[in-house]
């Protein structure tokens, strides 16, 4: 006898959409293009019996905790594991990926540290999340080769210090995200070689000290976040290289209104973009005073060339920025090691959006990319401080959607999938699509 499960089988094969006969156990899949869908299910490991010819595979929300090779076939192209309790990835889990174009290994707390070839050869990979990780370092070239990325989520891990030349082969990057973390200064080269980034969020680190040159090779960057850091000054050169640069946050610093903000005060007053309030702490007879309101006057025992003397000062070595002495932990995978960051040379480092406790994709189930697309191509330039979905109002302070099914933040992974969820029921859409076109073919029959 024909169970539910038959007739619901025999719906897709009268309506002409193709049901994947061989899936794993409590998964759903299906073909066109071939697809494997099993998130939260509380699986501990990844589960067997996978196609091999499975492009997009969706394993959220589980208790997965190691990743090794032999789990997903080179066909891969979409794979989704963001949400477990992974531990450890066997360096040659992704090797031979040459199809892999987005993956989600986000909110794996338990992480922590990565390899250097783990994401070695995905030459087309486009999408990159590694929050919620874990990490304090990433490995020397971890990102090398990875030319096609345009979306890079490193936000809330734990990375102290980012070494020089970290993303010097990310030539198609155009979102970083970097918030959330414990940056504390940013090097002459820290983003040398990003030429396409776009977007460059830096809110609520521990910023202290930027160089000069800190943005030198950022030509094309519309939007940078320094917001809730502990900058007391910036110099105004820093943002003379930043020609495209339309959305600037400063506020929630703790910003000295003396001399050494005279170049920085200069800059706002030429730039024509959106700027937050730049809230002054110091000196005493500036407190509550914002520095873009100040006057010409505000400044007339200042010599033009104070700021630059100190910045030339701190180069030199004859005055060491903020808390110069601090020790920061880098290396790759589980070594590290004390470097002194005020040592001369290339320092070695450290280290679309989601709300992991109620997601845009719920249980079981797969949002169609063109649903997506037209939430996800967001004009403005607001972006979340914690999670993907908290965005930063124009004047810099942060607000939370009340909304929680909210679509990733400007990815553009490959087309998705007709939604399913836990007990192989369809969606209402899917439900109507089948009901439109079996209501077509009974009008046929008559």
């Amino acid at each position: 006898m024909c169970n539910a499960g038959c007739g619901l089988e025999f719906l897709l094969v009268l309506c002409g959409l193709e049901f994947s006969w061989s899936c794993p156990r409590h998964c759903i899949c299906y073909t066109a293009p071939s697809t494997v869908s099993c998130q939260a299910h509380n699986f501990l490991t990844v589960p067997e019996g996978i196609p091999p010819d499975s492009e997009r595979i969706f394993l959220q929300n589980n208790k997965i905790h190691r990743l090794l090779r032999g789990h997903f076939s080179s066909n891969t192209v979409t794979l989704w594991i963001y949400s477990n309790n992974i531990t450890y990835i066997e360096p040659s889990t992704f090797h031979g990926f040459a199809l892999l174009e987005e993956l989600d290994l986000g909110d794996n707390r338990h992480l922590r540290s990565l390899a250097e070839d783990t994401f070695r050869g995905l030459n087309r990979l486009s999408a990159l999340h590694l929050y919620r990780c874990g990490l304090s370092s990433l490995p020397n070239n971890i990102f090398q080769g990875l030319r096609s990325l345009q979306y890079l989520h490193l936000q809330q891990n734990h990375l102290k210090f980012l070494q020089d030349d970290t993303f010097a082969d990310l030539h198609n990057l155009s979102h970083l995200f970097l918030h959330g973390n414990h940056l504390w200064r940013l090097n002459q080269n820290t983003f040398r070689g990003l030429h396409a980034l776009d977007r460059l969020l830096l809110h609520q680190n521990q910023i202290e000290w930027v160089h000069h040159l800190a943005f030198h090779d950022l030509k094309r960057l519309t939007t940078l976040y320094l917001f809730n850091n502990s900058l007391m000054q910036l110099s105004g050169n820093s943002l003379d290289t930043l020609p495209a640069l339309e959305y600037l946050r400063l506020n929630d610093n703790p910003w000295s209104c003396d001399c050494k903000a005279l170049t920085l005060w200069e800059w706002l007053k030429r730039f024509r973009g959106s700027t937050s309030s730049v809230g002054c702490q110091a000196p005493m007879d500036m407190v509550g005073k914002d520095l873009k309101e100040l006057h010409k006057e505000d400044f007339s025992n200042c010599s033009p060339n104070s700021e630059s003397r100190a910045q030339t000062n701190n180069l030199s070595g004859t005055v060491s920025p903020p808390s110069m002495n601090r020790g920061v932990v880098a290396g790759s995978g589980g070594q590290s090691n004390v470097v002194n960051p005020s040592r001369a040379g290339r320092p070695r480092n450290c280290a679309k959006n989601r709300s992991r406790g109620s997601k845009g994709k719920g249980d079981n189930e797969v949002h169609h990319t063109k649903e997506v697309m037209a939430d996800k191509e967001d004009s403005s330039p607001d972006f979340s401080d914690g999670g993907k979905h908290d965005h930063t109002s124009p004047d810099g302070t942060v607000t939370r959607r009340k909304h929680k099914c909210v679509p990733r933040t400007t990815v553009r992974p490959p087309s998705g999938v007709q939604q399913a969820n836990n007990r192989a029921t369809l969606s209402p859409r899917f439900h109507a699509h089948v009901s439109f076109c079996c209501s077509v073919s009974a009008l046929d029959l008559q």
